[in-house]
This record gives C-alpha cells, sequence and structure tokens, in this order.
C-alpha cells in the first residue's frame, strides 16, 4: 500500500472536530434549537481538560456529559470548549479541549461520531514521520438506533459511563477508508 503522505485521517478528524466546535457554538450563541441535544464523550486524563478532582476520581478515563437541560454558560473558543453543568446538586465547570473529545452524539436526528486515536499523528505534527505507519484509524461516524431514550431528570446534569449501552442501543460503524481507491 502506498505512504499516505497528506494523512487524510488527521485531516479528516480535524473536520469532524469542526463539526463539533461549530454546532457547540451555534448553541451557545441561539440555544439548542428543537429537540436537539448533545451526548459528549471526553478523556478526562487529555492535557487541557480541566474537571474537579471529585469528578475526576470518579470518571478517572472518560467522562460523558449531556447537554439537554441544565447547563449554562457555554462558551467555544478554537481549542476548546467551557461549560457550566450541575452534579449530583454541585455546580461544576468543566473545560474540554476539542483534542479530548472522543464521541459526539445528538440523539433528537441520531447522527454522531466516534474519534479514534490517530497512530503517529504527534510525531507527523512535529515534523518526523514514522519509518512505517501502522493500518489507518479514522474517525467513525455512528448512527445510532434508539427513539424510546427517556430524557434525563432537569434536576441535574446527565453524566454516563462510557461502558456498552444495555438498553439495546446498536451502532453502525462506517470507516472513512473504505471509500478510499486501493
Amino acid at each position: 500500500m502506498a505512504t499516505d503522505h497528506i494523512r487524510y485521517d488527521i485531516l479528516a478528524q480535524a473536520a469532524l472536530r469542526g463539526v463539533v466546535r461549530t454546532v457547540l457554538a451555534d448553541a451557545a450563541k441561539k440555544g439548542l434549537p428543537g429537540e436537539h441535544h448533545f451526548k459528549i464523550t471526553f478523556n478526562t486524563t487529555a492535557p487541557g481538560v480541566r474537571l474537579s478532582d471529585r469528578m475526576r476520581e470518579r470518571y478517572p478515563k472518560d467522562m460523558t456529559i449531556v447537554l439537554q437541560y441544565q447547563f449554562w454558560d457555554l462558551a467555544v473558543t478554537e481549542q476548546s470548549f467551557e461549560v457550566g453543568l450541575s452534579f449530583g446538586g454541585v455546580a461544576e465547570r468543566v473545560v474540554v479541549p476539542f483534542d479530548a473529545v472522543s464521541a459526539f452524539y445528538d440523539p433528537a436526528v441520531e447522527f454522531g461520531f466516534q474519534f479514534e486515536t490517530i497512530e503517529g499523528a504527534a510525531s507527523d505534527e512535529a515534523g518526523a514521520r514514522p519509518a512505517e505507519k501502522p493500518a489507518p484509524t479514522t474517525p467513525r461516524l455512528a448512527l445510532e438506533d434508539n427513539k424510546s431514550e427517556a430524557p434525563p431528570t432537569p434536576t441535574s446534569a446527565s453524566v454516563h459511563d462510557p461502558a456498552p449501552p444495555a438498553d439495546g442501543m446498536t451502532a453502525e460503524v462506517v470507516r472513512l477508508d473504505r471509500f478510499r481507491k486501493k
């Protein structure tokens, strides 16, 4: 297989992170339209993530937040988003760099995607290219079919463990490299 000097995997991931940034920036300015709401999973150990010690202890690796009913002061920059949420009745401020986001899903329209780790991305950005690149990993589009989801109670923000869903949700994974000419 030919070497991918352009690194389409990195470009595709950056474009999808741009979708998350654009959608959140629009929600920060105008609020959530219609029934739209967002489930955002992120790596709590990623550089730049700001989270209380209490929440970091409870979610040492990954955390999913739901922006639907009780969130406030959503602010979006080029590199991250910041939002106020209530966890068990305790108000907290969370800062999440877009690079820390591992999944995004809007249940209202059953649209979302999941990011995978891209091997060699850090060394590529530093100007060095690995001698042999592993098989490409690309963002996955997950189309979940779940119309019977009950909304979270409006008394607190929803936080979900990233464990596999037990409520029968399914996901179809579409790999972008499937469409590449070989």
